[in-house]
């Protein structure tokens, strides 16, 4: 994969792109201009120059799972023992597909993952492998979803500014 250009400095109107994006990634290249205050070529060389830059990374299609199946949730807080290697047990959160999205922690835990399985029986499968497979990891602190309150529809605006230094 070649290495992502450098962005030149954003403006305004690249931030209503990706606002207007990753709100609705698939929204026509003529309804995005006319969102932002373009016309649509000069907005699809916008949008490609973000791509290349490496600041748009892709799109994708939010599913609810909800109305496919009955999964469960869990967000686990991870604690590894003194001895652990980081590389290996990164690797194997990796390989797991039930484990959604995953963060490197401070604090007491080392990581917090959200886990989605198709059952509570899954999931202690999955927690056995990691505590007993000799990877160093200590500790798993579970907690079941019970509802969202609100799920990640995108950044802040305010995020999306270019920073001035």
């Amino acid at each position: 994969m070649p290495a992502a250009r450098r962005p030149r400095g954003l403006d305004a109107i690249d931030v209503k792109i990706l606002a207007a994006l990753q709100r609705d990634g698939r929204m026509t290249y003529d309804a995005l201009a006319a969102r932002v205050g373009l016309t649509p070529r000069p907005c699809l060389e916008r949008v490609r120059r973000l791509t290349a830059a490496g600041i748009i990374t892709g799109f994708s299609a939010g599913i609810d799972i909800d109305r496919l199946s009955r999964p469960v949730t869990v967000i686990s807080e991870i604690a590894l023992d003194s001895g652990a290697r980081r590389d290996q047990i990164e690797r194997r959160l990796r390989a797991i597909d039930e484990i959604v999205e995953c963060w490197e922690v401070s604090g007491a835990f080392d990581y917090v993952a959200r886990i989605v399985t198709s059952d509570l029986a899954r999931y202690e499968e999955l927690t056995s492998e990691l505590l007993d497979g000799g990877l160093g990891v200590g500790r798993i602190v579970s907690h079941i979803v019970l509802r969202p309150v609100r799920r990640f529809a995108g950044y802040p605006a305010a995020l999306l500014a270019p920073r001035s230094r």
